[in-house]
């Protein structure tokens, strides 16, 4: 990828953050996290990071279900949560702002930290992938 297309993309990104309710699609944000991360999005990972504990008590999946193509519950509280997998619920990942506020929470609940942006990145690329 060229040095323009990592600007472009992570100028996009810092756009869509520092705008209210920002529209964008799962995969314009999927091109500026990979972007900002510098290296290529990898689905694989992003199932592994998605299914796997990573030293605390739940994984991704706990809430969301291992095929996040289907409602989820939330591990404490029980609380519906709405499918992750973009084609199964069109709102996921349309707002940047939420976007960020819930990966800043989700990773903090399971990997005690914030996730990188290749993370969400590889996340985002495998939840593409899951189609109807």
């Amino acid at each position: 990828m060229k040095l323009s297309t990592f600007i472009g993309a992570g100028a996009m990104l810092t756009a869509a953050l520092c705008s209210p309710a920002h529209a964008i699609t799962a995969s314009e944000q999927l091109a500026a996290y990979t972007a900002q991360a510098g290296v290529p999005a990898q689905a694989a990972r992003g199932q592994t990071l998605f299914t796997s504990k990573h030293g605390k008590e739940w994984s991704c999946s706990s809430c969301h279900t291992a095929t996040p193509t289907v409602e989820g519950k939330h591990a404490s509280t029980g609380k519906a949560i709405a499918p992750m997998a973009p084609a199964f619920n069109p709102e996921r990942f349309a707002d940047t702002a939420k976007t960020e506020k819930w990966f800043r929470r989700n990773c903090n609940d399971v990997m005690g930290r914030e996730c990188t942006a290749g993370e969400k990145a590889d996340v985002l690329a495998w939840l593409l992938t899951l189609k109807r």
